[in-house]
C-alpha cells in the first residue's frame, strides 16, 4: 500500500490487528479440534462411557457419527496438506 492509504487506513489499524488475532485464534482451534489424535482419544473414552453404562446406545451411536466425520475431515484435510498445497 501507499502511504496516503496507510494514512488514510490507520484509524482502522486497531481493527485489522484484532481481525488477525481472531484469525489466528480460530485457526489454532480448527486444529485442536481436528487432531487426529485427540479424536481418536474421544471415540475411545466415549466407549469406555457405553460399557460403563453411562450414555445409551443411541447416545453412542449419534456421537460416534460426529467423531467419525472429524476424523474424515481431518485425514482429508491432512492428505490435502501433504501434497503441497496449503489450507
Amino acid at each position: 500500500m501507499g502511504l496516503i492509504s496507510e494514512l488514510l487506513l490507520l484509524p482502522f489499524a486497531p481493527v485489522r490487528g484484532s481481525g488477525w488475532v481472531i484469525g489466528q485464534v480460530v485457526r489454532e482451534a480448527e486444529r485442536i479440534y481436528y487432531d487426529p489424535t485427540a479424536v481418536r482419544a474421544e471415540l475411545a473414552r466415549l466407549e469406555e462411557l457405553l460399557e460403563a453404562g453411562e450414555i445409551t446406545e443411541e447416545e453412542f451411536d449419534r456421537l460416534e457419527d460426529e467423531l467419525l466425520d472429524r476424523l474424515e475431515i481431518a485425514t482429508r484435510t491432512s492428505a490435502a496438506t501433504d501434497d503441497g498445497t496449503t489450507r
